[in-house]
Protein backbone atom coordinates (compact mmCIF):
# COMPACT_ATOMS: atom_id res chain seq x y z
CA UNK A 1 0.00 0.00 0.00
CA UNK A 2 1.42 3.37 -0.96
CA UNK A 3 1.44 6.47 1.22
CA UNK A 4 -1.55 8.09 -0.47
CA UNK A 5 -3.74 5.03 0.01
CA UNK A 6 -2.62 4.64 3.62
CA UNK A 7 -3.56 8.24 4.39
CA UNK A 8 -6.98 7.72 2.78
CA UNK A 9 -7.58 4.70 5.01
CA UNK A 10 -6.55 6.62 8.12
CA UNK A 11 -8.60 9.66 7.15
CA UNK A 12 -11.71 7.58 6.51
CA UNK A 13 -11.38 5.62 9.75
CA UNK A 14 -10.87 8.77 11.81
CA UNK A 15 -13.81 10.60 10.23
CA UNK A 16 -16.16 7.63 10.64
CA UNK A 17 -15.12 6.67 14.16
CA UNK A 18 -17.40 7.94 16.96
CA UNK A 19 -14.46 7.79 19.40
CA UNK A 20 -10.80 8.82 19.21
CA UNK A 21 -8.54 6.15 17.71
CA UNK A 22 -5.32 5.02 19.36
CA UNK A 23 -2.17 4.09 17.44
CA UNK A 24 -2.96 0.47 18.30
CA UNK A 25 -6.38 0.85 16.68
CA UNK A 26 -4.84 2.34 13.58
CA UNK A 27 -2.24 -0.41 13.30
CA UNK A 28 -5.12 -2.89 13.18
CA UNK A 29 -6.32 -1.11 10.03
CA UNK A 30 -3.14 -2.25 8.29
CA UNK A 31 -2.79 -5.68 9.93
CA UNK A 32 0.29 -4.35 11.74
CA UNK A 33 2.11 -3.91 8.43
CA UNK A 34 2.68 -0.25 9.34
CA UNK A 35 4.52 0.61 12.55
CA UNK A 36 3.59 3.34 15.03
CA UNK A 37 6.28 5.73 13.76
CA UNK A 38 5.01 5.42 10.18
CA UNK A 39 1.43 6.01 11.28
CA UNK A 40 2.47 9.07 13.32
CA UNK A 41 4.17 10.46 10.23
CA UNK A 42 1.01 9.91 8.18
CA UNK A 43 -1.09 11.60 10.88
CA UNK A 44 1.20 14.63 10.89
CA UNK A 45 0.85 14.82 7.11
CA UNK A 46 -2.94 14.68 7.44
CA UNK A 47 -2.83 17.47 10.02
CA UNK A 48 -1.03 19.71 7.56
CA UNK A 49 -3.50 18.91 4.79
CA UNK A 50 -6.42 19.96 7.03
CA UNK A 51 -4.71 23.12 8.32
CA UNK A 52 -6.90 25.59 6.43
CA UNK A 53 -10.20 23.76 6.87
CA UNK A 54 -12.93 24.13 9.46
CA UNK A 55 -12.09 20.72 10.89
CA UNK A 56 -8.76 19.77 12.44
CA UNK A 57 -7.04 16.51 13.35
CA UNK A 58 -5.93 16.53 16.98
CA UNK A 59 -4.41 14.15 19.51
CA UNK A 60 -6.38 14.01 22.77
CA UNK A 61 -5.97 11.87 25.88
CA UNK A 62 -7.60 8.75 24.43
CA UNK A 63 -6.29 8.97 20.88
CA UNK A 64 -6.64 10.89 17.60
CA UNK A 65 -9.82 12.45 16.25
CA UNK A 66 -11.20 15.03 13.86
CA UNK A 67 -13.04 17.93 15.49
CA UNK A 68 -14.39 21.31 14.48
CA UNK A 69 -12.18 24.32 15.08
CA UNK A 70 -13.24 26.65 17.94
CA UNK A 71 -14.06 29.49 15.52
CA UNK A 72 -16.67 27.26 13.87
CA UNK A 73 -18.69 26.80 17.07
CA UNK A 74 -20.69 30.01 16.55
CA UNK A 75 -22.06 28.64 13.29
CA UNK A 76 -22.53 25.03 14.38
CA UNK A 77 -24.46 26.12 17.45
CA UNK A 78 -27.12 27.54 15.14
CA UNK A 79 -27.98 24.00 14.05
CA UNK A 80 -28.42 22.85 17.63
CA UNK A 81 -29.18 25.93 19.75
CA UNK A 82 -29.06 24.07 23.05
CA UNK A 83 -27.93 25.92 26.14
CA UNK A 84 -24.85 24.40 27.78
CA UNK A 85 -25.35 22.88 31.24
CA UNK A 86 -24.82 25.38 34.03
CA UNK A 87 -22.53 24.74 36.97
CA UNK A 88 -22.24 26.69 40.20
CA UNK A 89 -19.04 28.54 40.99
CA UNK A 90 -18.53 26.01 43.79
CA UNK A 91 -18.57 23.16 41.27
CA UNK A 92 -16.22 24.89 38.81
CA UNK A 93 -13.80 25.98 41.54
CA UNK A 94 -13.73 22.41 42.87
CA UNK A 95 -13.08 21.08 39.36
CA UNK A 96 -10.30 23.61 38.85
CA UNK A 97 -8.65 22.67 42.16
CA UNK A 98 -8.75 18.98 41.27
CA UNK A 99 -7.35 19.69 37.80
CA UNK A 100 -4.42 21.73 39.12
CA UNK A 101 -3.69 20.05 42.45
CA UNK A 102 -4.48 16.37 41.86
CA UNK A 103 -4.51 13.98 43.52
CA UNK A 104 -6.40 15.76 46.29
CA UNK A 105 -8.76 14.76 49.07
CA UNK A 106 -11.98 16.51 49.89
CA UNK A 107 -10.18 17.97 52.92
CA UNK A 108 -7.48 19.45 50.66
CA UNK A 109 -10.14 21.08 48.51
CA UNK A 110 -11.89 22.51 51.55
CA UNK A 111 -8.60 23.92 52.86
CA UNK A 112 -7.98 25.71 49.55
CA UNK A 113 -11.56 26.98 49.07
CA UNK A 114 -11.98 27.87 52.74
CA UNK A 115 -15.45 26.27 52.95
CA UNK A 116 -16.84 22.77 53.36
CA UNK A 117 -17.75 21.12 50.07
CA UNK A 118 -21.22 19.75 49.43
CA UNK A 119 -21.08 16.06 48.50
CA UNK A 120 -23.44 16.79 45.60
CA UNK A 121 -20.74 18.97 44.00
CA UNK A 122 -18.31 16.06 43.77
CA UNK A 123 -21.09 13.71 42.66
CA UNK A 124 -22.02 16.10 39.84
CA UNK A 125 -18.43 16.14 38.60
CA UNK A 126 -18.17 12.35 38.88
CA UNK A 127 -21.46 11.82 37.04
CA UNK A 128 -20.21 14.08 34.25
CA UNK A 129 -17.17 11.84 33.93
CA UNK A 130 -14.65 14.58 34.70
CA UNK A 131 -13.30 13.36 38.06
CA UNK A 132 -12.93 10.01 39.79
CA UNK A 133 -11.45 8.45 42.90
CA UNK A 134 -8.03 6.96 42.08
CA UNK A 135 -7.05 5.73 45.52
CA UNK A 136 -6.93 6.66 49.19
CA UNK A 137 -4.39 8.60 51.20
CA UNK A 138 -2.62 6.48 53.80
CA UNK A 139 -3.64 8.53 56.79
CA UNK A 140 -6.37 8.54 59.43
CA UNK A 141 -9.70 7.68 57.80
CA UNK A 142 -7.99 6.89 54.45
CA UNK A 143 -9.72 9.77 52.60
CA UNK A 144 -10.41 9.32 48.90
CA UNK A 145 -8.01 10.90 46.40
CA UNK A 146 -9.69 12.66 43.48
CA UNK A 147 -8.20 13.26 40.04
CA UNK A 148 -9.45 14.25 36.60
CA UNK A 149 -10.21 11.63 33.95
CA UNK A 150 -9.24 11.11 30.34
CA UNK A 151 -12.80 12.13 29.49
CA UNK A 152 -12.09 15.54 31.06
CA UNK A 153 -9.03 15.93 28.84
CA UNK A 154 -10.93 14.74 25.77
CA UNK A 155 -13.71 17.26 26.43
CA UNK A 156 -11.11 20.02 26.64
CA UNK A 157 -9.39 18.75 23.49
CA UNK A 158 -6.15 18.11 25.40
CA UNK A 159 -3.81 15.14 25.35
CA UNK A 160 -2.33 15.72 28.81
CA UNK A 161 -2.60 17.91 31.91
CA UNK A 162 0.62 19.65 30.87
CA UNK A 163 -1.43 21.51 28.25
CA UNK A 164 -3.57 23.28 30.85
CA UNK A 165 -2.71 26.98 31.21
CA UNK A 166 0.09 27.55 33.74
CA UNK A 167 -1.19 28.89 37.05
CA UNK A 168 1.05 31.20 39.06
CA UNK A 169 -0.90 31.00 42.34
CA UNK A 170 -1.86 27.35 42.90
CA UNK A 171 -3.70 27.99 46.19
CA UNK A 172 -6.05 30.57 44.66
CA UNK A 173 -9.27 28.85 43.48
CA UNK A 174 -10.39 32.03 41.71
CA UNK A 175 -7.29 32.02 39.54
CA UNK A 176 -7.60 28.28 39.02
CA UNK A 177 -11.13 28.85 37.78
CA UNK A 178 -9.99 31.68 35.50
CA UNK A 179 -7.16 29.57 34.07
CA UNK A 180 -9.47 26.61 33.52
CA UNK A 181 -11.92 28.99 31.87
CA UNK A 182 -9.28 29.91 29.29
CA UNK A 183 -8.93 26.26 28.35
CA UNK A 184 -12.70 25.81 28.20
CA UNK A 185 -13.18 28.77 25.87
CA UNK A 186 -11.02 27.14 23.20
CA UNK A 187 -12.24 23.58 23.77
CA UNK A 188 -15.10 21.42 22.57
CA UNK A 189 -16.62 21.47 26.07
CA UNK A 190 -20.07 23.02 26.45
CA UNK A 191 -20.03 24.47 29.94
CA UNK A 192 -21.33 27.61 31.60
CA UNK A 193 -21.23 29.26 34.98
CA UNK A 194 -24.59 29.70 36.66
CA UNK A 195 -24.31 33.37 37.58
CA UNK A 196 -27.58 33.23 39.50
CA UNK A 197 -26.30 30.58 41.87
CA UNK A 198 -24.56 31.62 45.09
CA UNK A 199 -20.77 31.33 45.17
CA UNK A 200 -21.13 28.66 47.84
CA UNK A 201 -23.82 26.08 48.40
CA UNK A 202 -26.24 26.78 51.20
CA UNK A 203 -24.77 24.00 53.33
CA UNK A 204 -21.17 25.14 52.82
CA UNK A 205 -19.67 26.74 55.90
CA UNK A 206 -16.47 28.79 56.17
CA UNK A 207 -13.30 27.00 57.25
CA UNK A 208 -10.79 28.55 59.70
CA UNK A 209 -8.67 31.09 57.84
CA UNK A 210 -5.42 29.66 59.19
CA UNK A 211 -6.09 26.20 57.77
CA UNK A 212 -3.70 25.12 55.02
CA UNK A 213 -2.28 21.96 53.51
CA UNK A 214 1.12 22.63 55.02
CA UNK A 215 -0.16 23.38 58.52
CA UNK A 216 -2.30 20.25 58.50
CA UNK A 217 0.81 18.21 57.77
CA UNK A 218 -0.47 16.98 54.42
CA UNK A 219 2.32 16.05 52.06
CA UNK A 220 2.32 14.33 48.70
CA UNK A 221 4.44 11.32 47.63
CA UNK A 222 8.02 12.23 46.78
CA UNK A 223 7.84 10.37 43.46
CA UNK A 224 4.88 12.33 42.16
CA UNK A 225 4.89 14.32 38.93
CA UNK A 226 4.62 18.08 38.59
CA UNK A 227 1.46 19.72 37.25
CA UNK A 228 1.24 22.94 35.21
CA UNK A 229 0.65 24.74 38.51
CA UNK A 230 3.89 23.45 39.94
CA UNK A 231 2.02 21.09 42.28
CA UNK A 232 1.86 17.34 42.49
CA UNK A 233 0.25 14.77 40.24
CA UNK A 234 -0.04 11.03 40.88
CA UNK A 235 2.76 8.75 39.69
CA UNK A 236 1.92 6.75 36.56
CA UNK A 237 1.29 3.52 38.45
CA UNK A 238 -1.21 5.26 40.73
CA UNK A 239 -3.30 6.85 38.01
CA UNK A 240 -2.67 5.13 34.67
CA UNK A 241 -5.76 6.64 33.02
CA UNK A 242 -5.22 10.36 33.52
CA UNK A 243 -3.30 11.33 30.43
CA UNK A 244 0.25 10.81 31.74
Amino acid sequence: MNTLDAKRVLETALICSPQPLTLKDMRVLFNDLLGSDTIKSLLESLQLEWTHRGVELVCVATGWRFQSRPEMREFLDRLHPEKPPKYTRAALETLAIIAYRQPVTRGDMEDIRGVTINSLVLKQLEDRGWVEVIGHRETVGRPALYATTRQFLDDLGLSSLDQLPVMETPNDPSQALAQLGEALETSQLAMALDENAPASSSDETPMPAESSLEEDGVTEPSDAHTSPAGDLLPPPEQAPDHGH
